[in-house]
């Protein structure tokens, strides 16, 4: 007798959950860096057009897949064929996220770090010249708190989905809104942050370029946790009454709001420490565990905003971190037919083991280097740069050539409403997504080759 599958109790818990995989690091140290170097405004202004747009068009085909065949990534592209696209597309889409949660916990690692030596008072030290390298390469701590974020998020997964995934996610994301809201607007009432808001909020057409959409394209893509298998997974839990459509866009809504958020917690606040400077925000780590530390170190209230930021940033890092274990766990109990709690802990020593090389990549481990690159940088940089613009594009070819748009719209009307966007999820897909998608994976290729700068 086949197990019956197991589902979010209803439309806020799918949204929530959804909208917890989308709202992840990304947001907060990518999208501001971006929307400062690429034209503040006209940047957002950009974002939000391709957000409800491209991104709208990839979380319906996602989602509809996801709950038409009830299956993860794998089974549900088999249930359309035996072709090269129907085996490849579904391995290529599972395996990302079982490729991403190793390096994604080292950082969820650095977080909890973080926060909790803000809460000990540590933060003049935080602040210092060295730290966080010093902290990386100087031997085995980074593995202690990467297996403490891991062994966080297995104890949630193993719980499993409405207990654990939409549990946490109903707690964790209306706190991570409230800390998003309060911190903005400390961050905006700083003296000289205004320059910064404006930028923001702006648009200038004089800021246009056309790195300005590619990189935007860039930043909605992994920002939407397009591609990663999370929203198949994620849709084949979700009920026949549950609008698609409707949920889709409220799961918009709320990660661009969180991306708007994230924006005005830090452009304003860099803004005001360096003077005015756009080309203070740095990318990635540099900004949330350098610039960060010494912009709070500058106000005066370093403790208590930095105990608040990295505890809004560390449940980002969680609710993301929550949904690929949770699609990897998921292929592995349809496609090995092994119970959750089992694939759980498969998953949990495979992180481990394959985490260790990210988490020790700077330190003890720093020889070990692939095409040049330390461990972590390599897989965010085979993941997010090669495999997902692959995916998404698999997943187009899918919906277009196996599955077919009038089974999705189907899919969407399943609820009884209509689908009120019709007319752009069918352009988007056959024609304009593809498109994006190209300019993606060249784009990302031709940065990390040096070609263009991102």
């Amino acid at each position: 007798m086949e197990e019956k599958r197991s589902s979010f109790s209803g439309k806020l818990g799918y949204v929530l959950s959804a909208a917890g995989a989308s709202v992840g690091l990304g947001n907060i140290w990518r999208f501001p860096y971006l929307a400062a170097k690429y034209g503040g405004g006209i940047f957002l202004l950009v974002y939000i057009a391709l957000a409800m747009t491209f991104g709208y068009t990839m979380i319906i085909a996602e989602t509809a897949i996801g709950r038409s065949t009830k299956k993860s990534p794998v089974s549900a592209f088999a249930q359309f064929g035996s072709g090269l696209l129907e085996k490849g597309g579904g391995w290529i889409n599972a395996i990302i996220p079982i490729l991403i949660c190793p390096y994604y916990s080292t950082i969820g690692g650095w977080v909890i770090k973080y926060f909790v030596e803000y809460i000990k008072g540590n933060n003049t030290a935080l602040a210092q010249d060295g730290y966080f390298t010093s902290f990386i390469t100087g031997g085995y701590e980074a593995e202690i708190w990467f297996i403490a974020f891991i062994l966080t998020d297995l104890v949630i997964i193993y719980l499993g989905v409405e207990n654990g995934i939409e549990r946490v996610s109903r707690i964790m994301m209306p706190v991570l809104l409230v800390l998003a809201i309060v911190i903005a607007g400390y961050s905006v009432s700083l003296p000289g942050a205004l320059k910064g808001v404006k930028y923001f909020l702006v648009p200038n057409v004089k800021n246009f370029s056309w790195m300005t959409v590619v990189s935007a394209m860039g930043q909605m893509f992994y920002s939407l946790s397009i591609a990663m298998g999370i929203l198949i997974t994620f849709g084949s839990y979700m009920k026949d009454d549950v609008s698609i459509e409707s949920a889709t866009v409220h799961v918009e809504i709320f990660d661009t709001g969180i991306a708007m958020l994230a924006g005005l917690m830090i452009i304003p606040a860099v803004f005001a420490f360096s003077g005015g400077d756009p080309t203070a925000l740095n990318a990635g780590p540099s900004l949330m565990f350098i610039t960060i530390p010494k912009v709070l170190e500058s106000t005066g209230l370093a403790r208590l905003g930095g105990t608040l930021f990295f505890l809004l940033v560390l449940f980002a890092a969680l609710t993301s971190a929550i949904a690929l274990t949770e699609t990897a766990v998921a292929t592995i109990e349809d496609e090995l037919g092994i119970n959750r709690h089992l694939a759980t802990f498969g998953m949990g020593v495979f992180t481990i083991l394959l985490g260790t090389l990210s988490s020790l990549g700077y330190g003890p481990l720093d020889f070990i280097k692939i095409a040049g690159m330390q461990f972590l940088d390599f897989s965010d940089f085979l993941t997010n740069s090669i495999m997902m613009p692959i995916a998404a594009f698999c997943i187009c070819l899918l919906v277009t050539g196996h599955m077919g748009l009038k089974a999705v719209e189907e899919e969407v009307e399943k609820d009884g409403h209509p689908f009120k966007r019709k007319g752009i999820f069918r352009f988007m897909i056959r024609y304009l997504s593809p498109v994006i998608l190209a300019v993606i994976l060249v784009s990302s290729i031709a940065s990390v080759l040096g070609i263009i700068t991102m």
